[in-house]
């Protein structure tokens, strides 16, 4: 709580138990695969904790904070406050409508299953969490070397920045003289008002109403100016405070660390084109992996080599390693993106609405990353999690990825394109 909403007050202590808990038991789930790949503990003691820990990550996803996020939603309006019980009731039975009939669509599960069953509510959680990380994925893969790359960046000299400055001020003085001249014509106007006496006769009317219209035209005329002038001053504040990030990261790019940052941007390139074919080839051809990355790769090498190779021993050590990579940035990555969220759009009426919002995507989010990494580790080490997942579906959840993962990296692509050609534009312009 300190870290991640330190600059507000969350004052429902029930929000921050529910965060609490689905952070803890979504970490915990994490947990669990590294102690599949390590075999700590009985395999029975394992199936138990992740038959419990999906239950009440569950219970939480679908019933608690759903209904919690109505109720305080409800709170909020004044005019609701008496029934705010029954109408967070009514909120809660429309999520679960739409929840429901969002499986209809999907091949998500074999039809033999209960209503209530885990593979019921698991696979629709599943349908979005994984919807959310493609979308996450396919902008992060495109973002990254955009924003690492020093290819990137345009360039702007400190003459740039000293001539908007220059333009900058300029206009803020001419905001500064309008509004004194409206100060000095409101000011007039009282005390002509205070001073004079009210004028007499019908001419003396006729001449204080066209004077007065006159007047304020002429004010509202100056008004607009500011108006207009003060758009024009945001724009160039932005633009200037751009233009010196870009400055900085110009100077941060010549540096060893900014070279390295470089060097991972022409990486991820690749990895980015790499991983947008490799979507491509399994959306066209229906391909989805039997076999798992890293067992895949040490045969291959193995094979092509011809060495003596233990390919069971370093496919569950390297596994390892992947998978905590995997799940360690995973966990930085949405939290970081979920901070920048609650900062962008909180305010002390809707902190505590925010917050179950974000404990519900990252509940759904990791539980959606278990059904993803669960492809990752070899096929002994996914026994215990595909029995307690039950008969998903598994191949349509990576289906379903690389179709949304294709269409946010090219929407991504579009966007960045469009938004790096504007701004030079958008500099001449200003």
């Amino acid at each position: 709580m300190r870290k991640l909403f330190k600059d507000y007050e969350v004052r429902q202590y029930v929000v921050q138990v529910i965060f609490s808990v689905t952070f803890a038991f979504s970490c915990t789930m994490f947990e669990l695969i590294i102690f599949e790949i390590l075999g700590v503990l009985n395999s029975s003691s394992r199936y138990f904790h992740w038959k419990l820990n999906l239950c009440v990550i569950l219970l939480i996803l679908v019933f608690m904070v759903p209904f919690y996020i109505g109720y305080f939603v409800v709170s909020n309006i004044r005019l609701l406050h008496r029934q705010k019980l029954l109408f967070a009731c009514v909120l809660w039975l429309t999520f679960m409508y739409f929840f429901w009939k969002l499986g209809d669509p999907f091949p998500i599960l074999s039809p033999k299953h209960g209503i209530l069953s885990i593979e019921q509510l698991i696979s629709r959680v599943g349908v979005i969490g994984v919807t959310l990380m493609a979308l996450l994925s396919g902008f992060g893969a495109v973002n990254c070397p955009y924003t690492y790359m020093s290819y990137f960046l345009r360039n702007v000299t400190d003459a740039d920045i000293l001539a908007l400055e220059r333009r900058l001020l300029q206009t803020m003085d001419m905001i500064i003289s309008k509004k004194k001249r409206i100060a000095v014509a409101h000011r007039t106007m009282f005390q002509r008002g205070e001073v004079h006496n009210k004028p007499t006769g019908f001419w003396g009317m006729i001449k204080s109403v066209t004077t007065s219209v006159a007047g304020s035209e002429n004010l509202s005329l100056i008004q607009q100016e500011v108006d207009a002038l003060e758009e024009l001053s945001r724009q160039l504040f932005l633009e200037t405070a751009d233009l010196h990030a870009t400055k900085e990261r110009i100077e941060y790019s010549k540096t060893f660390q900014g070279k390295y940052f470089n060097f991972l941007g022409y990486f991820f390139s690749i990895y980015c084109v790499w991983k947008i074919f490799m979507a491509t080839i399994n959306i066209v051809f229906d391909r989805v992996g039997k076999t798992d990355p890293v067992t895949r790769g040490i045969e291959i090498t193995v094979n092509y080599l011809g060495i003596q190779f233990d390919v069971k021993f370093w496919s569950q050590h390297i596994s390892f390693i992947l998978v905590g990579i995997i799940i360690v940035t995973s966990i930085r990555g949405l939290l970081i993106t979920l901070t920048k969220f609650f900062y962008a759009i909180s305010s002390s009426k809707s902190s505590n609405v925010i917050v179950l919002l974000l404990a519900q995507i990252m509940g759904m989010y990791f539980v959606s990353s278990v059904l993803l990494i669960r492809m990752s580790m070899p096929l002994e080490y996914r026994t215990i999690i595909t029995e307690v997942l039950g008969e998903l579906q598994f191949n349509f959840y990576h289906r379903w990825f690389d179709v949304i993962f294709l269409v946010s990296a090219l929407s991504s692509i579009l966007f960045l394109y469009l938004a790096h050609k504007q701004a030079p534009e958008k500099h001449m312009a200003l």
